[in-house]
Protein backbone atom coordinates (compact mmCIF):
# COMPACT_ATOMS: atom_id res chain seq x y z
CA UNK A 1 0.00 0.00 0.00
CA UNK A 2 0.96 3.61 -0.65
CA UNK A 3 -0.13 6.05 1.45
CA UNK A 4 0.37 10.04 1.16
CA UNK A 5 -0.41 12.34 4.47
CA UNK A 6 -0.85 15.55 3.14
CA UNK A 7 0.78 18.13 6.00
CA UNK A 8 -0.68 21.18 4.99
CA UNK A 9 -0.22 24.80 6.22
CA UNK A 10 -2.48 26.62 8.16
CA UNK A 11 -1.81 30.29 8.08
CA UNK A 12 -4.42 33.14 9.10
CA UNK A 13 -3.56 35.04 6.09
CA UNK A 14 -5.05 32.64 3.59
CA UNK A 15 -8.72 32.42 2.87
CA UNK A 16 -10.66 29.06 4.04
CA UNK A 17 -12.07 28.37 0.59
CA UNK A 18 -8.57 29.43 -1.25
CA UNK A 19 -6.91 26.06 1.16
CA UNK A 20 -9.89 23.88 0.36
CA UNK A 21 -8.58 24.50 -3.32
CA UNK A 22 -5.30 23.94 -2.60
CA UNK A 23 -5.96 20.73 -0.36
CA UNK A 24 -8.08 19.31 -3.08
CA UNK A 25 -5.44 19.75 -5.57
CA UNK A 26 -2.85 18.35 -3.35
CA UNK A 27 -5.34 14.87 -3.22
CA UNK A 28 -5.37 14.81 -6.87
CA UNK A 29 -1.77 14.58 -6.90
CA UNK A 30 -1.88 11.74 -4.90
CA UNK A 31 -3.61 9.53 -7.59
CA UNK A 32 -2.38 5.72 -7.25
CA UNK A 33 -1.92 6.35 -3.40
CA UNK A 34 -3.82 3.38 -1.26
CA UNK A 35 -4.70 5.94 1.48
CA UNK A 36 -4.58 9.68 1.34
CA UNK A 37 -4.77 11.76 5.16
CA UNK A 38 -5.38 15.26 5.37
CA UNK A 39 -4.76 16.76 9.31
CA UNK A 40 -7.06 17.73 11.81
CA UNK A 41 -9.27 21.17 11.61
CA UNK A 42 -7.18 21.87 8.65
CA UNK A 43 -10.26 24.66 7.37
CA UNK A 44 -9.57 26.81 10.76
CA UNK A 45 -6.46 25.60 12.41
CA UNK A 46 -7.31 23.40 15.51
CA UNK A 47 -6.36 26.53 17.92
CA UNK A 48 -8.61 28.67 16.64
CA UNK A 49 -11.64 27.96 18.56
CA UNK A 50 -12.81 31.95 17.83
CA UNK A 51 -13.57 30.55 14.52
CA UNK A 52 -15.09 27.41 15.10
CA UNK A 53 -18.61 28.64 15.57
CA UNK A 54 -18.36 31.03 12.19
CA UNK A 55 -16.79 28.48 10.37
CA UNK A 56 -18.93 25.33 11.66
CA UNK A 57 -20.56 23.22 8.71
CA UNK A 58 -22.95 20.62 8.14
CA UNK A 59 -21.32 17.04 7.41
CA UNK A 60 -22.14 17.33 3.95
CA UNK A 61 -20.59 20.79 3.58
CA UNK A 62 -18.53 22.71 1.54
CA UNK A 63 -15.21 20.56 2.75
CA UNK A 64 -16.90 17.49 2.30
CA UNK A 65 -18.28 17.64 -1.16
CA UNK A 66 -14.53 19.85 -2.39
CA UNK A 67 -12.66 16.29 -0.75
CA UNK A 68 -15.21 13.76 -2.19
CA UNK A 69 -14.83 15.27 -5.71
CA UNK A 70 -10.85 15.25 -4.92
CA UNK A 71 -11.36 11.73 -3.72
CA UNK A 72 -13.22 10.66 -6.61
CA UNK A 73 -10.83 12.37 -9.16
CA UNK A 74 -7.38 10.57 -7.71
CA UNK A 75 -9.40 7.25 -7.21
CA UNK A 76 -8.33 6.97 -3.81
CA UNK A 77 -9.81 6.40 -0.02
CA UNK A 78 -9.43 9.79 1.61
CA UNK A 79 -9.40 10.25 5.46
CA UNK A 80 -10.31 14.30 5.17
CA UNK A 81 -9.30 15.11 8.43
CA UNK A 82 -11.52 17.04 10.12
CA UNK A 83 -14.08 19.84 10.45
CA UNK A 84 -16.19 22.01 12.80
CA UNK A 85 -19.28 20.01 12.36
CA UNK A 86 -22.55 21.69 13.08
CA UNK A 87 -24.90 19.19 14.29
CA UNK A 88 -29.00 19.14 13.68
CA UNK A 89 -29.03 20.23 16.83
CA UNK A 90 -26.77 23.32 16.54
CA UNK A 91 -24.21 21.38 18.50
CA UNK A 92 -20.56 21.59 17.29
CA UNK A 93 -18.11 18.67 16.83
CA UNK A 94 -14.74 17.70 15.69
CA UNK A 95 -15.78 15.28 13.12
CA UNK A 96 -13.27 13.35 10.41
CA UNK A 97 -14.51 12.31 7.26
CA UNK A 98 -13.59 9.07 4.95
CA UNK A 99 -14.26 9.08 1.99
CA UNK A 100 -14.31 5.81 -0.66
CA UNK A 101 -12.64 6.01 -3.91
CA UNK A 102 -15.28 6.96 -5.36
CA UNK A 103 -16.27 9.94 -3.51
CA UNK A 104 -18.50 8.22 -0.86
CA UNK A 105 -19.01 9.29 2.36
CA UNK A 106 -17.73 5.84 4.15
CA UNK A 107 -17.90 6.81 7.45
CA UNK A 108 -17.47 9.91 10.07
CA UNK A 109 -15.99 10.31 13.39
CA UNK A 110 -16.64 12.47 16.06
CA UNK A 111 -13.52 13.54 18.23
CA UNK A 112 -14.10 11.42 22.00
CA UNK A 113 -11.23 12.81 23.92
CA UNK A 114 -11.88 16.95 23.69
CA UNK A 115 -8.52 18.84 24.57
CA UNK A 116 -8.66 22.00 26.58
CA UNK A 117 -9.12 21.12 30.64
CA UNK A 118 -12.57 22.83 30.37
CA UNK A 119 -11.38 25.70 27.66
CA UNK A 120 -11.32 25.92 23.90
CA UNK A 121 -12.57 22.90 22.62
CA UNK A 122 -13.59 21.27 25.64
CA UNK A 123 -16.16 23.15 26.14
CA UNK A 124 -17.08 24.59 22.41
CA UNK A 125 -17.79 20.70 21.04
CA UNK A 126 -19.41 18.12 22.00
CA UNK A 127 -17.70 14.78 22.56
CA UNK A 128 -17.93 11.57 20.52
CA UNK A 129 -19.25 8.34 21.83
CA UNK A 130 -18.45 5.65 19.43
CA UNK A 131 -15.06 4.34 17.39
CA UNK A 132 -14.70 4.38 14.24
CA UNK A 133 -12.86 1.08 12.25
CA UNK A 134 -13.43 1.21 8.33
CA UNK A 135 -13.04 -1.61 6.08
CA UNK A 136 -10.66 -1.19 3.08
CA UNK A 137 -9.65 -3.67 0.48
CA UNK A 138 -6.88 -5.29 2.22
CA UNK A 139 -6.76 -3.85 5.71
CA UNK A 140 -9.16 -2.04 8.47
CA UNK A 141 -8.77 1.63 9.33
CA UNK A 142 -9.04 2.73 13.04
CA UNK A 143 -9.65 6.29 13.03
CA UNK A 144 -9.00 8.50 16.12
CA UNK A 145 -7.95 12.24 16.37
CA UNK A 146 -5.23 14.17 17.91
CA UNK A 147 -5.68 14.52 22.02
CA UNK A 148 -7.11 10.45 21.36
CA UNK A 149 -3.97 9.78 20.91
CA UNK A 150 -2.72 9.88 24.58
CA UNK A 151 -6.01 7.37 25.40
CA UNK A 152 -4.55 4.06 24.72
CA UNK A 153 -7.99 2.47 25.42
CA UNK A 154 -9.50 4.13 22.05
CA UNK A 155 -7.27 2.35 19.99
CA UNK A 156 -7.58 -1.04 22.11
CA UNK A 157 -11.13 -0.84 20.92
CA UNK A 158 -10.53 0.00 17.45
CA UNK A 159 -8.18 -2.92 17.54
CA UNK A 160 -10.37 -5.39 18.98
CA UNK A 161 -12.95 -3.86 16.00
CA UNK A 162 -10.67 -5.25 13.39
CA UNK A 163 -8.13 -2.54 12.83
CA UNK A 164 -4.84 -2.93 11.74
CA UNK A 165 -3.78 0.95 10.92
CA UNK A 166 -4.45 3.58 13.66
CA UNK A 167 -4.95 6.82 11.50
CA UNK A 168 -4.82 10.24 13.52
CA UNK A 169 -5.09 13.65 12.04
CA UNK A 170 -3.86 16.30 13.94
CA UNK A 171 -3.25 19.62 15.04
CA UNK A 172 -0.42 18.94 17.33
CA UNK A 173 1.73 22.03 18.86
CA UNK A 174 5.54 22.09 18.21
CA UNK A 175 6.30 22.70 22.29
CA UNK A 176 4.49 18.98 23.13
CA UNK A 177 6.33 17.64 19.68
CA UNK A 178 8.37 15.16 21.50
CA UNK A 179 5.11 13.85 23.26
CA UNK A 180 3.56 13.01 19.11
CA UNK A 181 6.54 10.72 18.31
CA UNK A 182 6.75 8.75 21.59
CA UNK A 183 2.84 8.14 21.73
CA UNK A 184 2.97 7.48 18.23
CA UNK A 185 5.28 5.00 18.64
CA UNK A 186 3.51 3.59 21.82
CA UNK A 187 0.33 3.20 20.17
CA UNK A 188 1.72 1.51 17.27
CA UNK A 189 3.58 -1.43 19.90
CA UNK A 190 1.19 -2.07 21.96
CA UNK A 191 -1.02 -2.41 19.21
CA UNK A 192 0.77 -3.84 16.78
CA UNK A 193 -0.48 -2.03 14.47
CA UNK A 194 0.69 1.12 11.57
CA UNK A 195 0.00 3.78 12.58
CA UNK A 196 -0.52 6.81 10.59
CA UNK A 197 -0.32 10.71 11.74
CA UNK A 198 -0.78 13.17 9.82
CA UNK A 199 -0.19 16.94 11.73
CA UNK A 200 -0.46 20.35 10.50
CA UNK A 201 2.43 22.69 9.33
CA UNK A 202 1.99 26.67 9.89
CA UNK A 203 0.75 28.26 12.77
CA UNK A 204 -2.72 28.13 14.46
CA UNK A 205 -4.05 31.09 16.21
CA UNK A 206 -0.76 32.35 17.31
CA UNK A 207 -0.17 28.47 18.00
CA UNK A 208 3.31 26.77 16.29
CA UNK A 209 2.52 23.58 15.41
CA UNK A 210 4.74 20.54 15.12
CA UNK A 211 4.43 19.10 11.71
CA UNK A 212 6.39 16.18 11.99
CA UNK A 213 3.74 13.78 10.36
CA UNK A 214 4.97 10.05 11.25
CA UNK A 215 4.22 6.56 9.89
CA UNK A 216 5.04 4.26 12.39
CA UNK A 217 5.44 0.12 11.68
CA UNK A 218 3.91 -2.76 13.89
CA UNK A 219 7.43 -2.90 15.84
CA UNK A 220 7.32 0.15 16.75
CA UNK A 221 10.08 1.67 14.10
CA UNK A 222 9.62 4.90 11.89
CA UNK A 223 9.00 4.38 8.51
CA UNK A 224 8.83 8.08 7.46
CA UNK A 225 8.62 11.18 8.66
CA UNK A 226 7.91 14.85 7.73
CA UNK A 227 10.11 18.12 8.27
CA UNK A 228 8.09 21.00 10.25
CA UNK A 229 6.74 22.63 7.20
CA UNK A 230 3.89 22.12 4.63
CA UNK A 231 5.16 19.22 2.88
CA UNK A 232 3.69 15.71 1.42
CA UNK A 233 5.05 12.55 3.17
CA UNK A 234 4.70 9.47 0.63
CA UNK A 235 5.81 5.66 1.96
CA UNK A 236 4.89 2.37 0.91
CA UNK A 237 4.40 -0.76 3.30
CA UNK A 238 2.72 -3.63 3.32
CA UNK A 239 -0.28 -4.16 5.34
CA UNK A 240 -0.27 -8.04 6.04
CA UNK A 241 3.12 -6.95 8.72
CA UNK A 242 0.62 -6.66 11.04
CA UNK A 243 -0.77 -9.96 10.92
CA UNK A 244 2.75 -11.66 11.17
CA UNK A 245 3.85 -9.31 13.04
CA UNK A 246 0.89 -10.26 15.77
CA UNK A 247 1.51 -14.00 15.21
CA UNK A 248 5.37 -13.80 15.18
CA UNK A 249 5.16 -11.82 19.05
CA UNK A 250 1.70 -13.10 20.05
CA UNK A 251 1.49 -10.27 22.80
CA UNK A 252 -1.90 -9.38 22.13
CA UNK A 253 -3.02 -12.73 23.47
CA UNK A 254 -1.84 -12.01 26.87
CA UNK A 255 -4.30 -9.43 27.67
CA UNK A 256 -6.00 -9.86 30.99
CA UNK A 257 -8.31 -6.19 31.74
CA UNK A 258 -10.47 -5.08 29.76
CA UNK A 259 -11.88 -8.20 28.25
CA UNK A 260 -14.45 -8.69 30.80
CA UNK A 261 -17.40 -6.94 32.61
CA UNK A 262 -15.44 -5.93 36.16
CA UNK A 263 -16.65 -8.03 39.17
CA UNK A 264 -19.15 -6.14 41.50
Amino acid sequence: MRASLIQIAVNEDEPVEARRLRAAALVREQAGAGLVVLPELWTTGAFAFEEFDAAAEPLRGPTYEAMAKAASDAGVWLHAGSVPERAADGRLYNTSLVLSPSGELAASYRKIHRFGFDQGEAVLMGAGREPVAVPLADTTVGVATCYDLRFPELFRSLVDAGAELLVVPAGWPERRRSHWTLLAQARAVENQAFVLACGTAGTHAGVPQAGHSIVVDPWGEVLAEAGADEEVLTVEFDPAKVARTREQFPALKDRVLGLEAPRR
